[in-house]
């Protein structure tokens, strides 16, 4: 699964590596924006505990098998494991919460929710330059919570739908797990694999137990529930980490953030034209004000970031807080994939 793109051009021509890196970044939010679509179709026909535990146990037995076949790393170390621990149980928690909000709300709904994290995350982020933030992102945060209730509102006002409301829950607890890991990684040489692994071996351990007792009905799930928990584990979650790495890596954390961010369109995408969701005048408007005031946040809070002599501070994370700025050495790279892996 490693991604080893490399370009014949001369005399230093870059030109064509910034394109493929763009087109990677852009691969890599498709695939996360259509994770919402095939999470919904694959909990239409397993229940939701033994969804997210085959599709952490295939990420797993992939990631086991990259490190494995990785011999010149070298072994694990104890940061690699005691910072993986708790930030699995974080992970895991957001997945409960995703996944059973999906299955209850579109598919559409749950990319643009989702992507409240962008402006949720600067306000519990306490590892970048002091001060507070400027009102203009405030400002952002509201139009963000405007398009929320549009969103909810689906037909006509009404009182907020389960699955709305749970992910909107989910985006709360993946902006504090994504502040977590920036808390518990600074300054630390963490390699992103190894890291991943050890988050996707606790999250089956914990959902082995509580989806045990129907795991019996993966017999039964046929090829398209197969392909789809494929899918979830291996292009939305360990291709889609490797990809970003290795593309976050080669261009600007600002460029990365702005093609990354485009997941909640993905979604929509995803969702209108694959599953035939509709979207009414109201969810029209709070697609667009969602995605205006994401950016708009998103634009503010690396300005504010930004060092006074013009050197960039940590750039903000992206709808699956994958979006900092990677260091000059891949192997002190800290960001995990929030989804699962």
């Amino acid at each position: 699964m490693a991604l080893c793109f490399r370009v014949a051009g001369r005399q230093g021509e870059r030109v064509p590596d910034a394109r493929r890196t763009d087109v990677v970044l852009l691969l890599v939010a498709l695939v996360w924006g259509s994770s919402y679509l095939s999470a919904q179709t694959a909990t239409t026909v397993l229940p939701v505990l033994v969804v997210l535990f085959a599709r952490y146990a295939l990420s797993a037995l992939a990631c086991v098998g990259l490190v494995a076949a990785d011999r010149k790393s070298g072994p694990w170390t104890r940061d690699e494991i005691r910072i993986g621990l708790p930030l699995g149980v974080t992970q895991a928690a957001i997945l409960v919460v995703e996944t059973y909000g999906v299955a209850h709300t579109s598919a559409a709904n749950a990319g643009l929710i989702i992507s409240l994290t962008i402006v949720i995350t600067p306000l519990l982020d306490r590892t970048g330059r002091g001060g507070g933030l400027p009102p203009a992102f405030y400002a952002a945060a509201g139009v963000c919570l405007l398009a929320v209730g549009l969103l909810m509102s689906g037909n006509g006002f009404h009182a907020p739908r389960l699955g709305d409301l749970l992910m909107l829950a989910a985006a709360v607890i993946r902006a504090a797990h994504v502040a977590l890991v920036g808390r518990l990684t600074a300054g630390r040489a963490i390699r992103p694999l190894r890291l991943t692994t050890v988050q996707t071996l606790v999250g089956t351990g914990l959902f082995l137990i509580p989806a045990s007792g129907e795991l019996p009905t993966l017999v039964h799930v046929g090829v398209a529930g197969w392909a789809q928990l494929l899918y979830l584990a291996l292009f939305c979650s360990v291709f889609a980490f490797l990809a970003q790495t290795w593309a976050v890596q080669r261009t600007s954390a600002s460029r990365a953030s702005l093609l990354l961010g485009t997941e909640p369109i993905w979604a929509a995408a995803a969702g209108i034209g694959l599953a035939g969701e509709h979207f009414t005048p109201l969810t029209g408007l709070g697609a667009i004000l969602m995605l205006t005031g994401t950016y708009w946040g998103q634009a503010v809070e690396r300005t504010h970031r930004s060092a006074p002599s013009g050197a960039p501070g940590p750039a903000p994370s992206g709808a699956r807080g994958t979006a900092r700025p990677a260091p000059t050495d891949p192997q002190i790279r800290t960001d995990p994939v929030e989804d699962p892996v």
